[in-house]
């Protein structure tokens, strides 16, 4: 805390008077000498470490197969891209588009009618997964 030793006011000749002003240096003095430790410290905290990396490999050339729809509509009606099908045959359809072995590795993408009875298609998911068909995505629209 400051005091002021002189000046005009009342009082007597042995009254001092308090100043309200904040000594600011020695807080100015503590900052500098932190930030001249942490500008000395910090080129010292990066250490390099040498590794060695696998290579990345090179992208495929391969194109990745386009996706197999199974779309329902409103009437019933299943198509597997544009081709028509039915229940009955839906997972001999689905193979046969696919042309792979292991259903397991297969994506099957399933675009319903927004009318659709819900009975029917959770009969086709099901049907779908009881066959081996676990990775099932469902196609929706988006609302603006």
């Amino acid at each position: 805390m400051a005091a002021k030793l002189s000046g005009p006011g009342g009082g007597s000749r042995y009254t001092i008077g308090s100043n309200a002003e904040m000594n600011v240096t020695p807080m100015v003095d503590v900052m500098l000498v932190l930030l001249i430790i942490f500008m000395v410290a910090a080129p010292l905290a990066t250490v390099s470490i040498k590794l060695d990396l696998p290579p990345a490999p090179p992208p495929s050339a391969d194109k990745p197969k386009p996706p197999k729809v199974i779309s329902i509509q409103k009437s019933g009606d299943m198509y597997i891209d544009q081709k028509q099908t039915s229940f009955a045959t839906l997972i001999a359809d689905i193979s046969s588009a696919l042309g792979g072995d292991n259903p397991r590795a297969e994506t099957v993408y399933i675009r319903a009618d927004k009318e659709v009875r819900y009975a029917q298609f959770m009969q086709v998911l099901n049907s779908l997964q009881d066959s081996g068909f676990y990775k099932v995505s469902l196609i929706t629209e988006d609302r603006i």
